[in-house]
C-alpha cells in the first residue's frame, strides 16, 4: 500500500494541529489581551524566556512534523480519525512514547505561552492535553487495539502513554 499523498496530510494538519497551535491561540490572545498576563516584548530581560519559548515551540513543531511524516510514509494515513493509518507505526518517536504528536503539540503550546507569558494559552494546553488523555483512554486505544490486535497490545505494553522512555 503507499504512502498517504501531500495534500490528504496537509489538509489533516491544517484542520487538526494547525487550530490547536494557532488558531485557537490567536484568537485567546486577541480576545482576552486586556485580561491575559502578557510578557512585555521591548524589556531586554526577558530575552531569556522569550528565546526558551521559541527553542520549545520549535522543537514541538519537529517532534509533530516527524510524526506526520512518519504517520503518511510508514501508517499509510493520516493523524485525521477520517483518514488513519492503515499500517501500526512503531518507529521513531514512537519508539520511547505512545503519543508523541499529542506531546508535540502540547510542547508547542507550552512554547507559546512561554514565548508570550500567557496564563490564558498555558491553560489551553493543559485543557488540550486533559482532552486528549481522555480521548485515547476511552476511544483511541480501544479502536487500535480492534484495528492492529496483539502488536499494538505488545507495543501497549512496552512503550508508555505520556512520559518517554529513554531507552527504544
Amino acid at each position: 500500500m503507499k504512502e498517504a499523498g501531500p495534500l490528504r496530510q496537509l489538509l489533516s494538519v491544517l484542520l487538526l494541529p494547525f487550530n490547536v497551535i494557532v488558531v485557537v491561540p490567536a484568537i485567546m490572545l486577541w480576545s482576552w489581551r486586556g485580561g491575559d498576563t502578557r510578557w512585555p516584548f521591548d524589556y531586554p530581560l526577558l530575552a531569556a524566556p522569550h528565546a526558551l519559548g521559541l527553542l520549545l515551540a520549535l522543537l514541538g513543531l519537529a517532534l509533530l512534523g516527524a510524526t506526520v511524516r512518519l504517520f503518511g510514509t510508514v501508517g499509510k494515513g493520516t493523524l485525521a480519525p477520517w483518514d488513519p493509518t492503515r499500517e501500526l507505526v512503531v518507529v521513531g518517536p514512537y519508539r520511547h512514547v505512545r503519543n508523541p504528536m499529542i506531546s508535540g503539540v502540547a510542547i508547542t503550546l507550552l512554547g507559546v505561552a512561554v514565548v508570550t507569558g500567557s496564563v490564558l494559552i498555558l491553560a489551553w494546553m493543559a485543557l488540550f492535553v486533559g482532552i486528549n488523555h481522555a480521548y485515547f483512554l476511552l476511544v483511541e486505544e480501544p479502536g487500535l487495539v480492534r484495528r492492529f490486535g496483539a502488536p499494538y497490545e505488545q507495543y501497549r505494553r512496552q512503550v508508555p502513554r505520556w512520559i518517554p522512555r529513554r531507552e527504544p
